[in-house]
C-alpha cells in the first residue's frame, strides 16, 4: 500500500531530523545533465526528500549509458528527462519533480535556471561545463552552484573530494581524470562523485556551507 505524504516525511525526519527535513522539503534544485552524474544526483536528492527537483537534458537513453546511468533497458530511446522523471516519481511520489528535454545555451540559461535555489552541473563535456559555469557565475551570482570535474578511470575513489571554490561555488571530483584522454567511466567511481555533488547540495540546504 502506498504510504501517505506525512508517513514518508516522518520516516525521513526520523533519519535526518525534522528541522533539516523541513528545509529539504522546501528546497528547489535543478540538475543540468542527466548522465552518470546527473541521474545519480537526482535520485539521491529525491531519496533525501528534496521537495522540488527539475531535470534538464536533451539526450536520449542509449545502450552505452546502462553501465553507469540510472536507466533501464526498456527505456532505451526515451528522452532522459522523461525517463528519469518517471523513475523518481516511483521513488519519491510526493516530490514535485519536473523535466525539460532541452539543450542549455548561453541564451536560455538565465530564463530556465533562475527559478531554482541551487544549480547542479552534471555535464560530460568540458566545453558545456565551462559554458554553464561562466553563464551562471556572471548572470546569477546569488545562486549556489555545485559542479564536478574528474571522475574517470579505475583509480582510487579516495581522490574524489569536494572543494569550495568561491562563496557559492563548489567543485567535486579528482580534478584531473578525463574520459577524453582514454580513461573509461566506471559506475562506482562516477557514483562516488555524484554522491559528493548530491551531499554538498544537501549540506547547502541544511545551512552547512563548508565543503
Amino acid at each position: 500500500m502506498m504510504p501517505t505524504k506525512e508517513e514518508m516525511f516522518q520516516a525521513l525526519a526520523v533519519r535526518h531530523g525534522e528541522e533539516i527535513q523541513k528545509k529539504f522539503e522546501k528546497a528547489s534544485v535543478v540538475v543540468c545533465g542527466l548522465g552518470g552524474l546527473g541521474s545519480n544526483v537526482a535520485i539521491h536528492l529525491a531519496r533525501a526528500g528534496v521537495g522540488n527537483i527539475h531535470l534538464i537534458d536533451f539526450d536520449r537513453v542509449d545502450i552505452s549509458n546502462l553501465n553507469r546511468q540510472q536507466y533501464f533497458p526498456d527505456q532505451l530511446g526515451q528522452p532522459k528527462a522523461s525517463a528519469l522523471l518517471e523513475t523518481i516519481q516511483r521513488i519519491a511520489p510526493y516530490c514535485n519533480v519536473t523535466s525539460q528535454n532541452v539543450r542549455l545555451t548561453e541564451e536560455n540559461i538565465p530564463e530556465l535556471l533562475s527559478p531554482f535555489d541551487i544549480i547542479c552541473e552534471c555535464f560530460d563535456k568540458a566545453d558545456q561545463k565551462a559554458m554553464l559555469a561562466n553563464c551562471v557565475l556572471e548572470t546569477m551570482p546569488e545562486k549556489y552552484y555545485v559542479s564536478a570535474s574528474g571522475m574517470a578511470g579505475i583509480g582510487s575513489a579516495n581522490t574524489i573530494q569536494t572543494r569550495k571554490v568561491t562563496k557559492r561555488f563548489y567543485l567535486c571530483g579528482d580534478g584531473t581524470s578525463d574520459v577524453e584522454k582514454g580513461a573509461g567511466l566506471f559506475s562506482a567511481r562516477v557514483a562516488v562523485c555524484a554522491g559528493h555533488e548530491a551531499h554538498m547540495v544537501l549540506r547547502i540546504i541544511a545551512g552547512e556551507l563548508d565543503a
